[in-house]
């Protein structure tokens, strides 16, 4: 289907001549309604004439188009936007490339290229974001990217409209005005004086033209991106960056010398980055958290569960002999919260505190939130190699995921964001009574007890460390409460079967002394466990917005659960490594709708639109711009490759609702297949 332009104004400065008039007359032929803008001026910046711009406007109008002249400065952006609210009553599309001022030399490169290009946008932008669409071209230069003798003024106005193009992409994508920039080669009056008439011929500027047509379609999704053209040639720019190299080490002073043994390793591009935002532009100190080997048997696991509270004594503990207390019995099994303690090592022993000068004080941190969710149960001995300190994994399988919400009081005022639009939200109980509450016993010794499972903050053990943080005596952990009050879902609602646990999310509110009374009241909703935790002396709440999401009976056994969820599990973890990159690629919202056996199985929401990207359980919240039904086993098949999607979308296993042209970005999130 070609693409139309009908019903949409274009503005586009410069287009008098060259590479300009081409893009008006082509945005004139499919539809457009353009307002030509060119000073007139000579080709050393010299004199004013309409002209240029007249002869452009005779050329559309006599092809039956509709377009007008402006002869004003780009400088003066305010009156270039009125014309085009004046003759068409709108703005939505503009191409931004220098029309000649008559400037002294040592002005003219600024005012014309940078300035002119932020004064038009800014004009234009309160009309863009009212009705919601705009699409902005910057014309950059080889110049501004790679530098040239001779140059600098130029080099410098053309990379400083890369970095305002960049910004404008991501103050307007909420209001879907989209920002790239071109660096066009193209023959002109500029370059024929330095070019053969053979080369000029080969750079006509026809076979840019479409580039930025596309780029300026509703259909077009890119944003904040970088592209060459010329010749019918196009090409994407991206930054890349070496793993590069700590110099600094723990203790010790900085030298220039540690700097030059390391240069071989700081400019090595083996494995780089490709970093695609501020947000993703370092980690602390520049360095990549080290993958962390977590090894443990059967010791640990039992460990774990006396840690939090499993007890002999418990009425129902031949039960939980049988399964987590006794490694010889064919039913043993782990908890399923043992599965923060890999995670956690990750971030503590090779993660966070390995990295030189990043020095934590224990008596300061406070645990805010947690989330665990399991894609397989947990095994009772191995290796699990924790990759990004959230997803663990056994081999090459994910295991489960983690989100660790942690604060350092008094370690702010760096200017970030106090909050993740990533974060797990905790979620208010009913309101009502509770259906089941439970209240169980800690001991004196219960947090000397779980600190032997990893966690050795002195916090929990040594008196006057615990004074220093302002309490009385060392406090139980909060993953500790956290594992009690699991368990104790685990038994009111799923009769001790780890299979059937699936995630948990808490907020910390307030501690726990060793020896007090835990109360947890729980609220049923489905497979969603609601639960609130108190301490029973005091009534004070200490876990609160805390859920367990249980998988029904049915679906207990993995041969049970769809295929799909590792494939899911997979996106997720995709998307939290590289979520804006992601964000930024596809700028969209897929609902998935998946089948087993002819009925509903399972509904994700994949949104690759809204912050940081996202992937959901169940249906969107609003509209999805693209909607997939598949079975369970032709959606793995599409995965894995066995199954051509064009052939599934034919033959009828693969529907497709909204946008089809979108889907095609799945292959963004589903290349190299999921980790099955």
């Amino acid at each position: 289907m070609a693409l139309s332009f009908e019903g949409r104004v274009v503005l586009v400065t410069g287009s008098g001549g060259g590479l300009g008039r081409e893009y008006a007359l082509a945005f004139a032929e499919r539809g457009a309604s353009v307002v030509v803008n060119d000073l007139g001026a000579d080709i050393k910046g010299g004199g004013k004439s309409s002209a240029a711009a007249d002869k452009v406007v005779e050329e559309i109008r006599a092809k039956g188009g509709k377009a007008v002249a402006n002869y004003d400065s780009v400088e003066d952006g305010e009156k270039v936007i009125q014309s085009a609210l004046d003759a068409f009553g709108r703005i939505v599309v503009m191409y931004l490339t220098p029309s000649l001022l008559s400037h002294p030399i040592s002005d003219l490169i600024h005012r014309v290229h940078l300035r002119g290009a932020f004064f038009v946008t800014r004009a234009a932008w309160s009309h863009m974001k009212k009705q919601k669409f705009g699409r902005i071209i910057m014309t950059a230069s080889a110049a501004g990217i790679y530098g040239n003798f001779g140059q600098a003024n130029y080099s410098a106005a053309k990379l400083g409209m890369l970095g305002l193009s960049n910004t404008l992409a991501i103050e307007g994508r909420n209001y879907n005005i989209h920002c790239n920039t071109l660096a066009p080669v193209a023959g002109s009056r500029l370059t024929e004086t330095v070019m053969t008439p053979e080369l000029v011929a080969s750079l006509k500027p026809e076979y840019v033209a479409p580039m930025v047509l596309w780029l300026c379609h509703e259909q077009c999704q890119e944003n904040g991106a970088l592209f060459e053209a010329g010749a019918g040639w196009i090409g994407k720019l991206r930054w890349e960056r070496s793993q590069g190299c700590v110099v600094r080490q723990k203790n010790q002073p900085m030298t220039p010398e540690a700097v030059r043994d390391q240069w071989d390793k700081i400019c090595d591009f083996t494995d780089a980055t490709k970093p695609t935002s501020v947000q993703g532009q370092y980690n602390p100190l520049g360095q990549k958290l080290p993958p962390s080997t977590f090894v443990f048997s059967p010791t640990q696991c039992i460990l774990y569960a006396l840690g939090v509270g499993m007890s002999t004594k418990d009425p129902d503990h031949l039960r939980c002999v049988c399964v987590f207390l006794y490694e010889r019995h064919e039913d043993f099994g782990c908890l399923p919260t043992f599965g923060v303690i890999p995670a956690q090592a990750a971030m503590m022993d090779g993660g966070l505190s390995a990295i030189p000068g990043l020095n934590i004080d224990f008596t300061r941190v406070l645990h805010g939130e947690q989330y665990l969710e399991l894609y397989k149960p947990l095994p009772t001995s191995g290796i699990s190699l924790s990759t990004t300190i959230m997803n663990t994994y056994s081999g090459d399988q994910l295991i489960c995921f983690n989100q660790f919400s942690v604060f350092v009081v008094g370690a702010g005022g760096f200017g970030g964001s106090r909050t993740s639009d990533k974060a797990k939200a905790a979620l208010p109980p009913p309101k009502r009574a509770p259906d089941v509450v439970m209240i169980d016993s800690t001991t004196r010794d219960q947090a000397a007890l779980y600190r032997l499972s990893g966690d050795w903050n002195p916090l929990h053990i040594d008196p006057s460390f615990a004074a220093m943080g302002g309490f009385q005596a060392p406090i139980l952990h909060g993953l500790c409460s956290f594992g009690f009050a699991a368990r104790h879902v685990l038994k009111q609602f799923a009769d001790n079967d780890p299979s059937r646990f699936k995630a948990i999310k808490v907020r910390f509110v307030k501690p726990v002394m060793p020896g007090q009374l835990l109360q947890t009241e729980m609220w049923k909703e489905g497979n969603r466990i609601h639960l609130q935790c108190k301490v029973k002396e005091t009534d004070a709440v200490v876990l609160a917005g805390a859920y367990v999401d249980l998988h029904g009976a049915s679906e207990a056994s993995p041969e049970n659960l769809p295929q799909s969820e590792l494939v899911f599990a997979e996106i997720g973890r995709r998307i939290n490594d590289s979520g804006s990159e992601l964000v930024k690629k596809v700028n969209a919202v897929f609902a998935w709708e998946i089948t087993k056996d002819g009925k509903s199985a399972a509904e994700w929401t994949v949104d690759l639109k809204n912050g940081s990207g996202s992937l959901r359980r169940g249906a969107p919240s609003g509209k999805a711009d693209v909607t997939l039904t598949v079975s369970d086993e032709d959606f793995v098949e599409v995965v894995q490759g066995r199954l051509n999607p064009q052939k599934a979308f034919f033959s009828g296993k693969l529907k497709v609702r909204g946008n089809i042209m979108l889907s095609q970005k799945l292959e963004v999130i589903l290349k190299d297949n999921a980790k099955l």
